[in-house]
């Protein structure tokens, strides 16, 4: 190699080298700032703090909201996912992030549906699940924008939840009852693409259901007293 070409190669690799130190110094000084694509065991940043903050609050995680994503972490996500039906692997990816309402879709699902829809949604889960966990308010809530999208249903979230017959909830006392926080947080969480039914667009409770056709549609999964299916 002539001394030239040495001493060009000596420059790229210092400057290769100041690329890279620049990086590692970013990523290591300033976690809070780095936004993981793919949040798994090991990572840290936003994100990792976002799904920490999200999987608390829904009470999948009892850890502290520090931007790590440790063992406890990890465990979180795959009881959240084993819950929504989804691949369990413990990586908080693209689906993970969508059902949690973190995904980039999330703002986008919203645009669609009005202030309007949502407390409109609010009111029949309250109607309908406020005596269900947290699941299982987000999973009936989740029936309705199901139906919204389904040929054979109204195109809107009230000519779905008014279609004649379609939510006893609509013509009885249970009308009555204001949504509160809880079910307004869980039409939002389905709006954001949450939807632990795992795509029900039918769903009752075995108890008070003597109703032939709801009886024979195909389950696809239980919670709380409301069976989902399809």
């Amino acid at each position: 190699m002539t001394k030239k070409k040495l001493q060009v190669f000596l420059r790229n690799l210092v400057v290769i080298l100041a690329v890279f130190s620049a990086l590692n110094f970013f990523v290591v000084q300033n976690p809070d700032e780095t936004v993981q694509t793919l949040s798994k065991l090991g990572s840290r940043g936003q994100e990792v703090r976002l799904v920490q903050q999200k999987l608390k609050s829904l009470g999948y995680y009892k850890g502290a909201v520090d931007g790590i994503f440790g063992v406890q972490t990890k465990n979180a996500v795959k009881a959240f996912q084993r819950n929504c039906g989804i691949t369990v692997d413990g990586i908080a990816g693209s689906k993970t992030l969508k059902y949690l309402g973190l995904g980039s879709s999330s703002s986008s699902s919203g645009g669609k549906y009005s202030s309007n829809d949502i407390t409109l949604l609010a009111k029949l889960i309250a109607a309908e699940a406020r005596g269900e966990s947290y699941t299982g308010q987000v999973a009936v809530g989740a029936v309705v924008l199901n139906r919204v999208r389904h040929s054979s249903f109204p195109d809107t979230v009230s000519g779905v939840i008014y279609q004649k017959g379609a939510f006893s909830a609509v013509t009885d006392s249970n009308w009555n009852t204001a949504p509160n926080e809880t079910s307004r947080k869980a039409a939002q969480d389905c709006i954001n693409g949450w939807d632990p039914s795992g795509g029900a667009i039918y769903y009752y409770n075995p108890k008070k259901t003597t109703n032939s056709f709801m009886l024979a549609r195909p389950v696809i999964k239980t919670i709380g007293n409301h069976v989902f299916c399809r």
